[in-house]
């Protein structure tokens, strides 16, 4: 189907439970990344060697970043969890788009929720853009590829 690998740059993200529009465009998603946990086991009378048997997956934060908003219903929602302690976990879409803006690779990000929220650093002497990053744990992911 595809003679060569996709470019990374071409991507959306998009929340199913809340409608945060128009400020869910980001220049980076990163943390889609899981690993399996394993534990050894000891045989009895078995001195070679230890068995390795796996326990569970474990999944990465996820980090999103773009330019700072001064008026975001994304940050309202990432304060109220913070200061009010609201947890309110949301399902994101993190959707790879291929030239014809199609997705190509998806994937689900359930029962997300914000850890940290931080700003690049406030420098006089850089002519650079503020970028606020946005870490987000959740409890898995599934990985949706087309047809």
């Amino acid at each position: 189907m595809f003679d060569h690998p996709p470019v990374s740059f071409h991507f959306l993200v998009s929340f199913v439970d809340f409608q945060f529009a128009p400020d869910v465009m980001f220049q980076s998603v990163s943390g889609l990344d899981v690993s399996l946990e394993t534990e050894a086991y000891r045989e009895g009378g078995e001195n070679r060697f230890e068995h390795t048997l796996p326990v569970r997956a474990r999944y990465s934060n996820l980090t999103l970043k773009r330019g700072l908003f001064v008026s975001s219903q994304l940050i309202d929602w990432c304060m109220d969890t913070f200061n009010n302690m609201e947890v309110k976990p949301v399902t994101l879409i993190v959707s790879l788009l291929n030239d014809l803006h199609v997705p190509i690779m998806t994937w689900n990000v359930v029962n997300a929720f914000p850890v940290k929220w931080s700003v690049s650093e406030l420098n006089a002497e850089q002519s650079q853009i503020a970028i606020e990053s946005i870490e987000l744990k959740y409890q898995y992911f599934k990985l949706i590829k087309p047809g």
